[in-house]
């Protein structure tokens, strides 16, 4: 759902408005796409490099590779850490199935674990509780657009344990200082179109400052192949569209601009909402520096809330309504409704407003005028 001309009080209000992004865009993308049409280098062109340069040194992080999309960002940093069978991984229970799908994928075992009532982001002393013999990772899922507390998780892990910090949230996003994707030894983050750094269809980037990391990721991505033809592992063909790095270097550098205004809609949601009973606002750890990839709040009969403002034209959405253990594909894990309380009382109570560069105060308060009447009734 789009806004068609936001300034008119009956338009419907989207979750997410990427007509608006793309407007401010679109002669920098056409003129990025103009030339790798006559050039014809749709795969590995110098615009992948480019990009990849200019993320890595945004992120603060020697290297950025370039991949297909976020969850093979995730699998490729996991094998590049040489995870497989009969190693087991760290997950948040509230996270998109993506985070435990990578660890399932490259052949090592998702050991769920609770996250916080307050943030929602992964719980550290379940994270110390859950440690075994066979942990070879923790994947901190830096959700909603705050980072995990990665200090906090480094003290307590031992050194043969490594935190891949799934950073497909937090584009820009900063805490105590350090950026989102260099806090850890590896990152993973995905391009989908509606993350805060959006391509146009799937993409997605490790981001590491260990050269032989980044040397792996690489080679698994292409084949296990360095140079054409030579082959030194079974590998992927997971790599960045040249098309879509165009579009991702257009959008970066409009990035800040765009996370200051996700900053400005927070702070407008957190004083509009102030005076409504029955909503709890999101809560920012010390020293954190979210970029708002969602606003989510906590209601009571948040079924029923989400019904009022879809009825109101109002785009809200929930993320996410099952944790990992209670989904069919991890049914297999053997754990009930009760393993993981805090992720599945969330579940039942978070709601995301719409929220993205360019929401009017106009059509914030049309969404907190409708939240108010939907959690009276």
């Amino acid at each position: 759902m789009t806004s068609t001309n936001p300034t008119r009080s009956t338009d419907p209000i989207p979750l997410v408005d990427l007509a608006a992004q793309h407007a401010q865009v679109a002669d920098d993308v056409a003129r990025g796409w103009s030339d790798v049409l006559s050039s014809t280098a749709f795969v590995g062109g110098p615009q992948v490099a480019g990009f990849e340069a200019a993320f890595a040194s945004y992120v603060g992080a020697a290297h950025c590779v370039g991949v297909a999309n976020g969850t093979d960002a995730i699998e490729l940093a996991l094998r590049a850490l040489g995870v497989g069978p009969g190693d087991e991984c760290i997950v948040p229970a509230n996270t998109f199935i993506a985070t435990a799908e990578a660890v399932v994928r490259a052949g090592a075992t998702p050991v769920l674990v609770d996250c916080r009532a307050d943030t929602a982001l992964i719980d550290t002393d379940a994270t110390f509780a859950a440690l075994t013999p066979r942990t070879r990772a923790v994947l901190p899922v830096h959700l909603y657009g705050q980072m995990a507390e990665v200090e906090a998780l480094t003290a307590i892990l031992p050194p043969e344990v490594t935190i891949v910090e799934d950073a497909a949230q937090s584009q820009g996003a900063r805490r105590h200082g350090l950026g989102s994707g260099a806090v850890g030894r590896i990152a993973a983050t995905s391009f989908y179109p509606g993350k805060n750094l959006g391509a146009y269809g799937d993409g997605g980037a490790v981001l590491t400052s260990d050269d032989a990391l980044a040397d792996a990721v690489r080679l698994l991505g292409s084949h296990g192949s360095a140079r054409k033809y030579e082959h030194s592992t079974v590998g992927f063909n997971s790599r960045l569209d040249t098309l879509q790095a165009v579009v991702l270097s257009a959008k970066l550098r409009r990035l800040d601009a765009w996370n200051d205004e996700r900053r400005m809609a927070a702070k407008r949601y957190d004083a509009l909402l102030a005076g409504v009973d029955g909503v709890t606002t999101p809560v920012v750890d010390a020293g954190s520096e979210p970029v708002w990839h969602l606003y989510v709040v906590q209601v009571d009969h948040r079924d029923e809330v989400l019904g009022g403002l879809h009825a109101a034209g109002i785009g809200a959405g929930i993320h996410y309504p099952t944790p990992l253990h209670l989904t069919g594909a991890f049914a297999d894990l053997g754990l009930r409704s009760g393993a993981f309380p805090v992720a599945e009382w969330l579940a039942g109570r978070i709601l995301s407003l719409p929220i993205y560069p360019g929401i009017t105060g106009a059509q914030q308060e049309r969404v907190v005028e409708a939240m108010a009447a939907a959690v009276k009734r």
